[in-house]
């Protein structure tokens, strides 16, 4: 399967990490947007579509644990900590608020760069959004990934597979616009053989069932000449 995208976030304080970090994943092929504290970090996040962050927990303005956390309240992307520190408890806590790995400064770039294809892999295989159970406007709609189920006003209504995975895809990355294209990639699969204007019908029939004007809908949103995302909230 294609990568939904291949931008990542280098957020370390120290120039001289940032480039070297910025310099081999660029020959990886990856693009990469580069901030020197929690501040413009989390603006870049907020602009851009980043697929990983690579992130110092030692900032001069807000501490990385707290980019961590304001990270995980809109995004499942994979976060790579760095750190100088080495103990157990210290890096557990990272972990467990969010953390997909970290790695202990220094740190070869080659071992950096595995890391990063690794937590890519399984994000990649992982379609889920924030939450297995979603209600958005006071429970008008209401979706369960856990049993694969959608309800609208209470009532269920019937989602095929390819549906459940296209909402899954929009959810994961709310408020973000993905091209038709990286809906088949994230969605589909690379097995997929239609063409990419067959996701506008899958669009369309989603529309039906959960929008109460699917001429003008608030749930899956069409932005004009780029693509689709989600404006559930």
């Amino acid at each position: 399967m294609l990568r939904l995208c291949r931008n990542v976030l280098v957020v370390d304080d120290e120039p001289k990490i940032r480039e070297v970090v910025s310099a081999m994943l660029t020959s990886k092929g990856y693009t990469v947007f580069e901030a020197a504290n929690g501040r413009r970090a989390l603006e870049l996040f907020a602009a851009e579509n980043i697929a990983l962050v690579v992130l110092d927990l030692m900032l001069p303005d807000i501490a990385g644990e707290d980019v961590c956390l304001a990270i995980r309240k809109k995004s499942r992307v994979p976060i790579i900590m760095l750190t100088a520190k080495a103990e157990e408890t210290d890096l557990l806590k990272g972990l467990n608020i969010g953390a997909d790995d970290y790695i202990v400064k220094p740190f070869s770039l080659k071992e950096l760069v595995a890391r990063a294809e690794a937590v890519l892999r399984r994000s990649e295989d992982d379609l889920l959004p924030l939450t297995l159970h979603s209600s958005f406007r006071d429970g008008d709609l209401m979706v369960d990934f856990e049993r694969n189920t959608v309800k609208k006003q209470g009532t269920k209504v019937p989602f095929t597979p390819s549906e459940m995975k296209l909402m899954a895809a929009l959810m994961k990355h709310p408020g973000r616009v993905l091209t038709r294209n990286e809906l088949i990639d994230h969605a589909m699969g690379s097995e997929f053989e239609g063409f990419d204007r067959a996701i506008d019908s899958h669009i369309k029939n989603i529309r039906q069932k959960i929008e109460d004007d699917p001429k003008n809908p608030v749930y899956i949103v069409t932005v004009h000449g780029l693509g689709y995302k989600f404006g559930g909230e």
